[in-house]
């Protein structure tokens, strides 16, 4: 029987953040409505920077970084992606319109497309995350372009956002990886 021995980090080809911010990026852009945890704040950025985003905007009352917290979970990852801080969601929304991205929120809501059903084509689009407890403001879904629900099959009917953020880029980008 074969065994199948962990890559060394020093064989993972890691990128450094300079490296990252000159590579080409999914042309993506995680916006965090009010998201209270620091450590999921953290993990978005770590999970934008193994998916290339292009940047995270940060609104509301969401942490920005330099922030010790934030660091715990993003191991690094705030030195190499892009963000941006918008006191209102709002004001991040309109932005991004203006600049002709598709805004979708992910929420759980009577118009939805499922997210196994949405075709991503390299568009720009924007991807925003509600606050941990109340999801996605309803002033902000009317905003959008689009509201993408993960389907659920459990009794909870609901995701940590940063684990739903992986879960929505690993089904919208994940094909489009090259890896070797």
């Amino acid at each position: 029987m074969s065994k199948n021995h962990k890559t060394s980090n020093a064989n993972l080809n890691r990128i450094s953040a300079s490296e990252f911010k000159k590579s080409e990026k999914f042309n993506t852009i995680i916006v965090l409505d009010g998201v209270r945890s620091l450590h999921n704040v953290g993990s978005v950025f770590r999970t934008a920077d193994a998916f290339l985003i292009e940047a995270i905007y940060l609104c509301g009352l969401t942490g920005t970084p330099p922030n010790k917290e934030i660091e715990k979970t993003a191991l690094g990852a705030t030195n190499s992606v892009e963000w941006v801080y918008f006191k209102k969601t709002e004001d991040a929304i309109i932005s991004l319109k203006n600049k002709g991205y598709k805004i979708y929120a992910v929420e759980q809501a009577e118009q939805k497309t499922w997210l196994n059903n949405v075709n991503y084509n390299n568009e720009n689009i924007a991807l925003v995350f509600g606050n941990e407890v109340y999801g996605v403001e309803q002033p902000i879904i009317n905003m959008c372009n689009e509201v993408i629900e993960i389907p659920q099959l459990g009794t909870k009917h609901s995701l940590n956002i940063s684990v739903s953020v992986g879960v929505v880029l690993w089904q919208l980008l994940g094909k489009k990886i090259n890896v070797e």
